[in-house]
């Protein structure tokens, strides 16, 4: 039990940062989408590829790099980053892009610059958007920080693979269950605040 605790709390911090990193880094990304179209097309085309590579193999690519490569979480989260990239990108366009254009309008008419339009009217309007790509992205993290365990990450994968290398159903399970029981917890927290954001912004 304690072990699967401790496995339990580096496979969420392994999220909790990856996660936090991909919305600091989608957030400004996808406001400039929303503002360019011109980059709007390379820049998700980028993060779309990232999406289709998989796990192991983005794992094995990161090994020999410098500076994120090696083993343990360092390549673990940077992989996990440009998983979750993606989601919180394109839900921060999509939001963006929502908002009604009269209300922009409005507040153009009432003096307000382009970045106090961003950060007072269109951002709080699509708050609830761009948390349900916040959601997407964590989950994706959950189930995909299992895999980190293949090059020393640790995290509740440890588990899955030692049971897979001794065909321990048992042992598969106790670090399956868990992440699917996080997975859930993250996604009905994230969704009820989602709608709570929606609410509050009229959609």
């Amino acid at each position: 039990m304690d072990e699967i605790l401790s496995r339990g709390l580096e496979h969420l911090g392994l999220v909790l940062v990856a996660t936090l990193i991909a919305v600091a880094l989608g957030l400004p990304l996808g406001v400039v989408c929303a503002a360019r179209d011109r980059l709007r097309r390379p820049i998700i085309g980028v993060a779309n590829v990232m999406q289709t590579v998989p796990s192991l193999a983005l794992l094995g690519l990161l090994l020999p790099l410098p500076l994120i490569g090696g083993i343990g979480p360092r390549p673990a989260i940077v992989a996990l980053v440009l998983y979750a990239l993606l989601p919180v990108l394109r839900a921060t366009d999509a939001g963006l892009r929502g908002v009604d254009p009269a209300v922009v309008e409005a507040g153009r008419g009432l003096g307000m610059t382009d970045r106090q339009l961003l950060l007072r009217v269109q951002l709080p309007l699509c708050a609830g958007v761009i948390l349900s790509g916040v959601r997407v992205a964590t989950v994706i993290c959950i189930g995909v920080a299992t895999i980190a365990a293949a090059i020393g990450a640790g995290g509740l994968g440890t588990f899955i693979f030692r049971g897979v290398a001794m065909v321990d159903h048992g042992l598969i399970l106790r670090g399956a269950a868990p992440a699917a029981a996080m997975a859930l917890l993250f996604d009905g927290a994230l969704g009820l605040l989602e709608r709570r954001l929606q609410r509050a912004a009229g959609l």
